[in-house]
């Protein structure tokens, strides 16, 4: 076997084989002038990470770092079969879904003094204490319990034995690069390998380990251990949302086939030729969308500065995924249940 395309690499062979998803320079140029345009008016920035959302970590130090680890280690599956049922969590006079309600569960938990971000306590919690931090305020519990339990046990194992006890410390040992903290997880903790195999080639999707990094550089502001020097070398983050977002914009398409599954709420699995068109061609997308960003930057005289990047763009879109569900949902996501993702 070929050695592993990384997600870049990966967006762009994708892309360039799809049957049924497509990648529309127009829509890529419309969507990079928008986004230029709120670049320009700070609309979109780092310390978004930490303003925007009430939920993250306020503070940048270890505590707040193995915040991010848990959170992203278990950063899959959130989505509900209809919007009627839900898995949602009240928190502090607040009702949150999706992925904010498991953030707001892991608040509510560190609130009660349960220590459910410190390795040593997860890599040996029960299935009924699980059960107990991730409990919903409505009759829809979190989906796969049980993969959720067994990847904290695996990890929180690992973080223990090999690096201290601390995600912090294997930011340290990447001195500064994101591309070699992204390697160092994914080769040390296998959840994180987010890989398929696409007409004979391995290709990388890596959403969850790059949304890790991405939220090291966030929690970080940038600074210290987390001011990565490469950070624009990791691409937009393959889920679900990003997309929906894509083609609302124009900047994707779909074939009919393939919009008819979507419509009719098709279950993919994990490595269906469709499913990686879809994480690939939103890769590739959201690269292109960048390298436009660039040209335009060029126009006014500027150089682009390495903060605007896919991680940011990403932000924005989810957020824009997230607000503006029922515009967006005139294009169904596609459903996958996986740890990836």
């Amino acid at each position: 076997m070929s050695a592993i395309l990384l997600p870049r690499e990966a967006g762009k062979f994708i892309t360039e084989n799809s049957k049924d998803v497509f990648v529309e320079q127009e829509g890529v140029r419309s969507l990079a002038k928008t986004l230029f345009d709120k670049v320009n008016k700070k609309e979109i920035t780092l310390a978004g990470w930490k303003s925007l959302h009430e939920l993250n970590p306020q503070d940048s130090g270890e505590d707040a770092v193995n915040w991010v680890f848990f959170a992203d280690t278990l950063n899959f599956s959130f989505w509900s079969d209809s919007d009627e049922h839900k898995y949602l969590v009240k928190y502090k006079g607040k009702e949150y879904s999706g992925y904010w309600s498991f953030c707001a569960a892991m608040n509510r938990a560190l609130d009660e003094g349960i220590p459910i971000t410190t390795p040593s306590y997860y890599s040996n919690i029960t299935l009924d204490q699980l059960k107990h931090v991730l409990r919903s305020d409505s009759d829809v519990p979190i989906p796969m319990i049980e993969e959720r339990l067994q990847i904290l046990h695996q990890t929180g194992k690992i973080l223990t034995e090999k690096f201290g006890g601390s995600y912090l410390n294997c930011v340290k040992q990447s001195d500064k690069s994101a591309v070699r903290l992204m390697k160092l997880i994914v080769e040390n903790f296998p959840s994180y390998k987010d890989v398929g195999i696409f007409q004979g080639k391995q290709v990388a999707f890596y959403k969850r380990v790059q949304i890790l990094v991405g939220d090291t550089w966030g929690v970080l502001g940038g600074q210290g251990d987390g001011n990565f020097y490469d950070i624009h070398k990791i691409t937009m983050f393959a889920d679900y949302r990003i997309p929906q977002a894509l083609v609302h914009f124009g900047t994707m398409r779909y074939s009919d086939e393939l919009m008819k599954k979507l419509k009719e709420a098709w279950l993919f699995q994990n490595g269906d030729i469709q499913e990686m068109e879809i994480r690939g061609c939103s890769i590739w997308a959201v690269e292109l969308i960048c390298e436009h960003m660039r040209e335009l930057f060029k126009e006014k005289g500027e150089e682009m500065s390495n903060e605007i990047n896919p991680v940011l763009i990403d932000h924005f879109l989810w957020d824009y995924a997230r607000d503006y569900r029922k515009e967006i949902n005139v294009v169904p996501f596609h459903r996958v249940r996986c740890i990836y993702y």
